[in-house]
This record gives C-alpha cells, structure tokens and sequence, in this order.
C-alpha cells in the first residue's frame, strides 16, 4: 500500500515562478553509472551526457481538481540527469532522472516522501531577484550562484560543447517525462508533465558554487548552459506504470 502511494497516485498541478536550470556535460563514461538499466544516457554528439540542476520558485503546488488556495509555496533545488527510455511498445521518450531533490518547505518533503520516489531533504534556500540579477545561495547545500538577464543573447559558456543556443535548448528542460524505477519488479514509473508559456531565456553566470557537483563522477564536468525560465503553468499527469522488457 505505502509502495503503491509513492508512484504519483493522482495528478498535480502547480505554477512556477522562477525555474533557473544550471547544466553541466560530462563524458558519458563517466556517468552512466548513475541511471538504472532501464534507460539511457540522452547524448550530445554520443559523447556527452548531461547533469542539471533546476532551481524552482513553485506556487499552489495542489492535486488536480484542488483549489489554489490548498496550494502550497516552495522553492525546490532539484538534481537529475537527461535520458530517454524505450517503452514496450517501441516509442522513446526523453525526459529525466531524480538524483537528488531538496526543499526549503518541511510540509512539502513529508508529502513529496510519501508520494514520490524523489527522496526529499530539507534544507535552506534564499532565492533572490533585484532587476536583471538573480541569487541563489544555500548554506546547508552548498550552493552560491549569480545569474544576470542581458537584453541581448549572452554568448555561451567558455566550454560549452553546444555551438549555438539553439542547440543549447535540446538540454535546458523542462522535459516531457520523469522516470522512476523499481530494480526488484523490474517496473518503470513514467511521470509525464505538461507545460504552457515555455519560454527558455539564457543568461549568464556571474558566479557558480554547487556543491553537488563536487562528486568524483562529476570532476570532469563542463558548464554547458543556463536558462531561466518565467510565470510557467505546469501539471504532471497520474504516474503509469510498465514492466520493463530488456531487449
């Protein structure tokens, strides 16, 4: 019963403020480790995978058919890596895969803990936005970033294995699905999302601290892009479940 309650039992809706999304490429080898059998690295040039970091400003995050006022606010530091899996039915759907995700809201960790497989801990973040600059900083997850909204495009990051910011967007999210698997069923989860007014702007980095990525299996990453994202609807639909057939 408790099993059968992680697994998104009922849709979700929510509105994102802020959603600012911090990628980094890392040679594949080096983290394909971290994703389940089930999936597979969603690639730039079959050479580079992809680790990002979304921080989101939710509002009236609630259960479909709930008022706003039931909503409840948070911000969310959220961890995951760009894969795509094939479903039995031969499609392939990209999307992503949770490493980690953070809270400043206790209310929403508990519930998130009983209704997903996220693994949510709390911790502090002072999301801040005076003009064309944003702060990011959190002490008990190590995190210290500043971004600036140019009216013009900014050039890409020093590194970038993208050539243009339009290439850039294949790997900027918000992606269509979310993946979860059970290693002793052999079930995947398939959350999907569905978004209005995506509009992706890049920005710059001024100043990047993550605390995360300071794991050996990410030594070697390159920062690959910044979006920020505005005043998105969102809502994920009632998880599905498959059994997994390895091909």
């Amino acid at each position: 019963m408790l099993t059968s309650l992680k697994n998104h039992p009922f849709g979700v809706k929510a509105f994102f403020e802020q959603s600012l999304v911090i990628t980094y490429a890392i040679p594949q080898e080096e983290i394909k480790h971290l994703i389940p059998e089930c999936l597979e690295l969603d690639t730039h040039e079959n050479r580079w995978g992809f680790v990002a970091l979304a921080l989101v400003n939710a509002r009236s995050l609630r259960p479909m058919g709930f008022p706003r006022f039931l909503g409840s606010d948070f911000f969310l530091a959220g961890y995951r890596i760009f894969v795509k899996y094939k479903t039995n039915q031969g499609k392939k759907l990209r999307g992503l895969y949770i490493l980690k995700s953070e809270t400043d809201n206790n209310v929403m960790a508990f519930m998130g803990n009983i209704f997903t497989h996220y693994n949510y801990t709390v911790t502090d973040i002072d999301f801040t936005q005076r003009n064309n600059r944003i702060k990011v900083q959190s002490n008990a997850s190590s995190i210290d970033l500043e971004v600036v909204i140019n009216e013009t495009e900014p050039s890409l990051p020093v590194g970038s294995p993208f050539s243009s910011w339009l290439e850039a967007r294949r790997f900027a999210g918000p992606l269509p699905f979310t993946f979860t698997y059970n290693q002793e069923t052999k079930e995947v989860l398939i959350i999907e999302g569905v978004r209005k007014q995506w509009l992706p702007q890049p920005v710059d980095l001024v100043s990047c601290n993550i605390g995360f990525l300071k794991r050996d299996e990410f030594k070697n990453a390159v920062l690959a892009n910044a979006f920020l994202f505005q005043n998105i609807p969102y809502r994920w639909k009632k998880g599905r479940i498959e059994k997994w057939l390895a091909s």
